[in-house]
């Protein structure tokens, strides 16, 4: 039998959505106000679901603590209260976008999780914009 088990996150960055081989004016007409020089920023929602087959001896599919640490250390930590353009150097070379933002959560969490096990990213940028990635 295969359940899906999600942890409910939240961090806040600050980025701004451009390509430096635009002018100005082009990522403005793109990005509109998320072309801010300045940056804006959002409280993100993050919610990371691991669907598989329950484990017969705990009855888990996967210990929610497990998850909840790993949130914690490889995004929570890793995001909150940063620039994402500056500060956090897997997106050196990439734009902030939220479809960005939750493949990259994706990767940096897929290491950690059982190969057997599908992994699902939902990352909330307001309460209406939202994306979803599962590999």
């Amino acid at each position: 039998m295969k359940v899906k088990v999600s942890r409910r996150a939240h961090f806040n960055a600050a980025h701004r959505l451009y390509r430096p081989d635009w002018s100005f004016e082009k990522n403005d007409e793109i990005f509109g106000k998320c072309n801010n020089p300045n940056f804006h920023g959002h409280n993100y929602e993050l919610i990371v679901s691991v669907y598989g087959e329950i484990d017969q001896e705990t009855g888990f599919v996967i210990d929610v603590k497990i998850l909840k640490d790993l949130i914690k250390s490889e995004i929570e930590n890793a995001f909150d209260h940063k620039n994402l353009n500056v500060e956090v150097p897997e997106f050196k070379d990439l734009n902030p976008t939220a479809e960005n933002i939750a493949v990259v959560i994706w990767n940096k969490l897929r290491p950690h999780i059982d190969s057997g096990k599908n992994l699902e990213v939902t990352l909330y940028e307001t309460p209406r914009n939202f994306v979803t990635f599962s590999g």
